[in-house]
């Protein structure tokens, strides 16, 4: 399957503001692009583009005084299956986990692990290892949590959230992850996006979505398997743009000054009956 996806985010600022941006693609999905996810900037400013910590492809930008319009829009293939359920897939010891997947296991700023630790064990201490555990917790935070995009806040941890029992995706990702690390088990943060396909349309403006990822014993050896938290539902036609210990790790803009957000749309739909004559225009990025 085809799905044609994109944005445009629109900022102002009072001057020369530098930007850094995890906008495009993570690179594992490159292959599948059947156009160019080039980000294209309205006024043209230079950009550069390097792979972080975490593999993710950032752009670089010093965003002019004034409006600026960020926008891409591409065309990827997807292979249409949901995401993969491995319910044998047992919990690695942490003696025995890779070096990569340490830091996974720790707390971060918003996973305030040494909060929950001792409500984790009460919880899901007894819930079956590996799958049914994660499963469980996911099952525990998508029935605690409200989604309430009007309550959104950007500083919410993973305790603050269990306790105000409200949030956005982001929180159910932060407080999944943080129930799973004090569990011993690895979990990692992933965004991207995710359209109605193969579910009912909401009517809400599309957004980009958070969900988390863990690492487990599969049938194939040691992987990362996708399970999220707010929609509690295997879904069809991810695509991630970033991956990292948190929310901190994956901002999709981050401004080095006041960069204030006056536009914001996202979509991502898939293409029916074929995709060679419905390919979007996609707007050359500036040199």
């Amino acid at each position: 399957m085809y799905i044609r996806t994109g944005y445009t985010l629109s900022f102002e600022t009072n001057g020369p503001t530098p930007m850094s941006l995890l906008l495009s693609v993570r690179p594992e999905r490159r292959g599948d692009l059947r156009s160019s996810d080039v980000i294209a900037f309205d006024p043209p400013v230079p950009a550069t583009q390097h792979l972080d910590a975490f593999g993710n492809t950032m752009t670089r930008i010093v965003a002019p005084g004034g409006p600026l319009t960020i926008s891409a829009d591409f065309l990827i293939e997807d292979s249409g299956l949901l995401d993969e359920a491995a319910p044998e897939a047992r919990q690695i010891p942490p003696a025995e986990l890779p070096d990569e997947v340490l830091p996974f296991l720790l707390g971060s700023r918003y996973c305030d692990t040494d909060k929950l630790s001792q409500i984790a064990w009460n919880l899901f201490g007894t819930a079956p290892e590996g799958w049914g555990r994660v499963q469980a917790i996911v099952d525990f935070v998508h029935n605690r949590l409200r989604f309430d995009y009007q309550l959104a806040d950007a500083t919410r941890s993973a305790s603050e959230g269990y306790w105000q029992q409200v949030g956005v995706c982001r929180d159910f990702a932060h407080l999944a992850i943080a129930f799973c690390r004090c569990m011993n088990i690895p979990a990692r943060y992933a965004t991207g996006y995710l359209g109605d396909i193969g579910v009912p349309k909401d009517p809400a403006p599309m957004d980009f979505s958070a969900w988390f990822e863990v690492y487990l014993q599969g049938p194939e050896g040691g992987r990362w398997y996708t399970f999220d938290a707010r929609h509690n539902k295997r879904r069809i036609g991810r695509i991630v743009m970033a991956r990292g210990r948190d929310a901190t790790d994956c901002a999709l803009t981050t401004s080095f000054g006041t960069a204030i957000l006056t536009r914001f749309e996202v979509h991502t739909d898939e293409v029916v009956g074929g995709f060679a004559h419905q390919a979007p225009r996609i707007a050359a990025a500036a040199a």
